[in-house]
């Protein structure tokens, strides 16, 4: 019978058939974790100070959660969703509906295996829904620049990452996409707070949906920028005028919180900072804390209804959505967040908590040569690097400047998430930090010791 497999038997070196991200990179054997940390197959210890991309959230190795998923696939490891519902199904999109709050009170769970997938439901969800109600011209759907919802071509048409996107584009259907507030960049007056440019740039919506001639189906965005900006922060009162106008036009509201969902900011999503209720909210990520491939796209009670009451099925599926050991992980991940009360430390507002201990250990990165910008909220923190403090000049993007923090950092035992392109879509780079809530505050401060050192190397090279 096979089992783990032997880590004295991976070679890092050795060529491989698995298809892996990067053909220039070696990526070394991970074989255990535990807590904030894991090891590779030669034994070296690294600190996950970037959640393996933002995604674990109550720590690696607990063994309650691989229990709940053994006890599920002893008793039903699989059936089709257009066949059965299950137990651990039911239940759990209960519990997701009442840990969402009022607004989606009477609402309903659509399970997924990950954030893209949950992505593309959501578009074509707001698509049915406007077809339901009897507003069939409505199809687009409107972005912001500089944005990130998925690697699918549904997702990646709404998706504002350059990179990401370019090679694909003939492939992609092209919608609006707007500006967005991000105000270390702001082209607008930020003398107050940066109120003036959140409304400006709610305005820039509002004419993107005129321009469109009573076609545009939903808006989509994240609460907080996620890998493509970094943890960009919206300015006060430009969520709720987004919200607003999004009403007065007829256009469903979608919450991209793949990334912030689950507690990240400190609420169990983010939009409860700003009191705006989405139509649509996707979630992934932290969901299951990567213990399996899970995500959910939560729907208000007025959507449901409407294709309740109308046709009556949603025509959409994928084979593996609803997966009985993927729900019974996110569910025991789901308890496990409550009983440890990891949302509060996760709260950066909080005197005391976790979270306000990590940021008041990234605001001492500021004096850095090479830093421009730390910002973040909860337990999800970017910091920005700039070639020149004073003129906000970026580095050359063929220097790769993250990359290169994120190696040095490596090579010290930690693990950050590197991006390029937060200034423009190519140039400007910024690492993500977005740990396990778990972390103690010697591990933070080790942490931070060592990204200060990996961002110094890197300036000197």
């Amino acid at each position: 019978m096979r089992g783990v497999p032997d880590s004295a038997a991976i070679d890092a070196s050795s060529s491989s058939a698995v298809l892996r991200r990067s053909f220039r990179k070696t990526f070394l054997p991970a074989v255990r974790g535990e807590g904030v940390y894991l090891w590779d197959a030669s034994g070296k210890q690294y600190l996950d100070f970037s959640g393996s991309a933002a995604v674990n959230f109550i720590g690696h190795g607990v063994a309650e959660i691989a229990a709940a998923m053994a006890s599920q696939a002893k008793q039903l490891e699989f059936v089709h969703s257009s066949q059965f519902t299950t137990p651990v199904a039911e239940e759990y999109a209960a519990e997701l509906i009442e840990f969402a709050g009022k607004n989606f009170e009477g609402g309903c769970v659509y399970f997924t295996c990950g954030g893209s997938e949950s992505i593309e439901t959501a578009l074509k969800l707001s698509r049915q829904y406007q077809v339901e109600i009897g507003q069939t011209k409505r199809h687009q759907v409107i972005s912001r620049g500089q944005s990130y919802h998925g690697s699918t071509l549904g997702a990646l048409s709404v998706s504002g990452n350059k990179r990401r996107r370019e090679i694909y584009l003939p492939m992609v259907r092209e919608f609006a996409h707007v500006g967005f507030p991000y105000c270390y960049r702001c082209a607008f007056d930020c003398t107050d707070g940066c109120r003036n440019c959140g409304e400006e740039y709610a305005a820039e919506l509002e004419r993107a949906i005129e321009a469109a001639n009573g076609e545009v189906a939903a808006f989509i965005f994240e609460p907080v920028s996620g890998a493509t900006l970094g943890a960009v922060v919206p300015p006060s009162g430009y969520l709720q005028s987004v919200a607003e106008i999004c009403r007065r036009h007829g256009v469903l509201l979608i919450a991209d919180e793949v990334m912030t969902g689950m507690g990240r900011t400190g609420r169990n999503f983010a939009l409860e900072h700003w009191d705006v209720a989405p139509d649509i909210l996707v979630t992934a990520k932290g969901l299951s804390s990567g213990y399996a491939p899970l995500g959910a796209v939560l729907v208000s009670k007025r959507v449901a209804s409407a294709i309740a009451d109308g046709s009556g099925a949603f025509l959409h599926g994928f084979t593996y959505n609803s997966h009985p050991i993927s729900l019974a992980a996110g569910r025991a991940v789901l308890t496990r967040v409550q009983e440890q009360e990891l949302v509060q430390a996760a709260d950066s507002e909080s005197r005391g908590s976790t979270a306000a201990t990590l940021r008041q250990a990234l605001e001492r990165l500021r004096d850095a040569k090479a830093v421009g910008d730390v910002r973040g909220i909860g337990l999800l923190w970017g910091v920005e690097f700039v070639a020149d403090k004073t003129t906000k000049r970026p580095f050359a993007p063929e220097l790769n400047f993250a990359g290169r923090v994120a190696q040095a950092a490596v090579n010290r035992g930690l693990l950050v998430y590197p991006m390029q392109g937060c200034v423009d879509g190519v140039s400007g780079d910024h690492v993500l930090i977005t740990p396990p809530a778990v972390i103690t505050t010697e591990q933070i401060d080790w942490a931070v010791k060592q990204l200060r050192e990996a961002i110094e190397e890197a300036a000197t090279t």
